[in-house]
């Protein structure tokens, strides 16, 4: 009679078993090792104290130059070794040496540290050297404001970025926000009207504009005192035929207006003909007073201010150029 499977004249081993091919485990694959993920800013300062305790030979050393205790400087180097997965120096009784792997990553943590320096130049380099253009729209007849922002401001700019290029468009204001606002102008200079929701307004000042008549016309020569706003208002004038704020406009149609000019110089060239009265801005009519050419009517009453703001647009790509520009105009506020 055959012997039962579990008998001990069994020629099996009780250990032993029985499995099907498909019951058969493959070994386990063997983990990968390496960096794994990005490298962060903890392994950079990792690498940091590892550089330094090469260079100084040791973690006593090291603990002047990093400022840092030794227990720390141990817990850092381990933590490098095990986010690399490997064996970077020998410490103990017999001292410290660095592995020949360790060798590997440290001359690797010169190439690293080297190249984020590099970078942190050029890109310095680029802050320090401007360059690109500056799109700027300017009103009409500006240049002769006794304060001068705009013009101090490019020049310091230019100073700071020699290679920057100033490109200007003279133009009225409607037509300057407009170029602001589409991008063919980085920044414009315009009276403040109806201040628009696209764009970011920086005031700049007041311009006061006073009305003249020209050496030549009947009122200049006549008397203060006998000088009245009816006898004005009798002669003709010259509108502007821009736009203005309503309080101006409505101020200055009170006048016989019977010619209008797209642009103050316009305005200046009617009344400079003896026919017309108009308003100029004082600075613009100083040049023409101290001649003699120009004069002044009722400068107390008849007179108005308009804000001027430098505008740009909201929103827009970051221009270091426009950036920089804008810092120096500020500084002239």
């Amino acid at each position: 009679m055959p012997p039962k499977p579990d008998s001990p004249n069994s020629n099996r081993s009780p250990k032993q078993t029985l499995t099907s091919p498909s019951a058969v485990q493959s070994p386990a694959k063997k983990k990968t090792s390496g960096i794994s993920g990005r490298i962060a800013d903890t392994d950079i300062r990792l690498l940091r104290i590892f550089k330094t305790v090469v260079e100084c030979g040791g973690f006593t050393a090291a603990e002047v130059e990093l400022n840092i205790s030794r227990a720390a400087i141990s817990i850092a180097i381990a933590d490098l070794e095990q986010r690399l997965s490997l064996r970077l120096c020998q410490r103990g009784r017999s001292g410290f040496s660095v592995t020949d792997p360790g060798q590997e990553v440290y001359q690797a943590t010169l190439q690293l540290l080297s190249a984020l320096e590099n970078f942190r130049t050029h890109v310095n380099s680029i802050h320090e050297h401007l360059k690109g253009e500056l799109n700027i729209g300017i009103t009409d007849n500006l240049v002769t404001m006794p304060r001068m922002q705009i013009t101090h401001a490019i020049k310091t700019l230019k100073e700071k970025g020699p290679e920057v290029r100033i490109n200007i468009r003279m133009a009225p204001p409607g037509e300057l926000e407009i170029g602001v606002l589409d991008g063919q102008l980085h920044i414009a200079v315009v009276p403040v009207l109806k201040p628009l929701s696209g764009l970011e307004y920086i005031p700049l000042y007041d311009e006061q504009s006073n009305l003249y008549c020209s050496n030549s016309h009947p009122l200049f020569m006549l008397s203060e005192r006998d000088l009245t706003q009816q006898e004005i208002e009798s002669h003709e004038a010259v509108l502007p035929a821009y736009a203005q704020p309503p309080e101006i406009k409505a101020f200055q149609q009170q006048m016989s207006g019977t010619a209008t000019a797209t642009d103050r110089e316009g305005i200046a060239f009617l009344i400079l003909t003896g026919r017309y009265l108009g308003y100029l801005p004082t600075h613009f009519a100083e040049r023409w007073l101290l001649q003699g050419s120009l004069r002044a009517l009722l400068p107390k009453q008849l007179k108005y201010s308009t804000r001027y703001a430098a505008i740009t647009r909201k929103g827009a790509r970051p221009n270091r150029v426009l950036e920089s520009y804008l810092e120096q105009l500020q500084a002239q506020i």
